[in-house]
């Protein structure tokens, strides 16, 4: 795993002006209070070394820690951690485990979670990261993901025996805006084109509805180039010529497959960071959402994914400095996905030798020999 020197390089004007929408997070005597979901698998190890890179760099952000139990069937401990998020504004989590051989009645926490404060959209970049070895080289994907309908909704019943039917949800109230969101945010970091994901020759109504919002939008965006394409053919120009996308946007379900795509070909789901917004709140991730489990406790897990997700809330926050200065200081706001590593040094996942701990002290010993942290400053 590599050690970062998070370089960042965004627009930051453009950066606030979307953020703009969610109001300040909380913030007392100068710090904040942000919600802090350890998760399963690999979510609590990872988290308490984002915990100590943050006391090391004296960073001002307090955790309130909230744990959720993937094995109750209750709700009452994800009603608490919705309950924080609505006091703090922000949160910063592992992933939570839904267990397929729970009840149908046992709904999952992430999308409790993000149905409950209406984190209407999924935000990942997936961009080649200079020293990981992948197949295809500059890609730089934006992906915009609906976040709390279709597929997702889980509705659905046993209408006779051996008969499932499975309710996708799409309103056009929810495809106008996270097609907004898209074009929006193609505007102002500067991108040329949109792609819309569907199955729209298929599900004609539902998809139908999904393309028909994005096609409107499109309309108010002339100097973005708009195209669709069938959620099959994605995947496959993906893994065949992945540089002809820019921002891609799509329903949940689909999101959700070609993100894991995505994060593959850029080197894995170590590497990805992503964010959920919506107009009140804002929790940040890992970009794939996946527990890792069979690595959990191992020390071998790349901690890239959250170390940029925690960036990726630090910049949300407006933190004055970054927790990686360059120099004297870096605003945390020149915060960009783009990274480059000072030192060799890699997890087993992307070809190396390192464990999760050697690359958190290597990023302190970098931090520490650029001389001031960012109480200092």
């Amino acid at each position: 795993m590599q050690l970062l020197l998070l370089s960042f390089s965004l627009s930051t004007v453009n950066e606030n002006k979307m953020l703009m929408l969610q109001p300040p997070p909380a913030k007392y005597g100068g710090r904040h209070t942000v919600t802090l979901i350890p998760g399963d698998g690999i979510g609590p190890e990872l988290l308490n070394h984002v915990r100590e890179v943050f006391r090391f760099s004296c960073v001002p952000v307090d955790f309130e820690v909230v744990h959720v139990n993937s094995a109750l069937e209750t709700e009452g401990d994800i009603n608490n951690a919705i309950t924080a998020i609505r006091r703090n504004g922000v949160a910063l989590k592992g992933n939570i485990e839904t267990k397929h051989t729970m009840a149908p009645s046992v709904k999952s926490r992430n999308n409790l979670l993000r149905t409950s404060l209406d984190l209407y959209a999924n935000v990942m970049h997936c961009q080649s990261l200079p020293g990981v070895q992948t197949r295809h080289k500059n890609i730089d994907i934006m992906i915009i993901r609906e976040n709390t309908e279709g597929e997702y909704s889980s509705l659905e019943h046993e209408s006779v025996s051996g008969v499932v039917e499975s309710l996708k949800i799409i309103t056009r109230n929810n495809s106008l805006r996270i097609a907004e969101y898209a074009f929006r945010l193609a505007k102002e970091k500067g991108r040329r084109k949109v792609t819309a994901v569907h199955k729209a020759n298929i599900m004609k109504l539902g998809d139908g509805l999904f393309l028909e919002c994005c096609r409107e939008v499109a309309s108010g965006y002339p100097d973005i180039t708009f195209e669709s394409m069938i959620v099959d053919n994605t995947t496959m120009q993906l893994v065949s010529k992945p540089q002809q996308f820019d921002v891609m946007v799509m329903p949940n379900l689909y999101g959700n497959i070609v993100s894991n795509v995505c994060a593959g070909l850029v080197g894995g789901p170590g590497l990805v960071p992503g964010a959920n917004f919506g107009r009140d709140y804002a929790v940040f991730e890992t970009a794939t959402r996946n527990t890792g489990k069979s690595i959990a406790d191992r020390n071998i897990a790349n901690p890239t994914a959250m170390l940029l997700a925690s960036c990726m809330m630090l910049d949300h926050l407006k933190c004055v400095f970054l927790i990686f200065p360059s120099g004297n200081s870096l605003s945390v706001q020149n915060f960009n996905f783009s990274c480059f590593f000072v030192l060799q040094l890699h997890t087993a996942d992307i070809g190396g030798q390192g464990t999760t701990s050697e690359v958190v002290q290597s990023i302190m010993r970098y931090i520490q020999s650029k001389g001031q942290l960012t109480s200092d400053l």
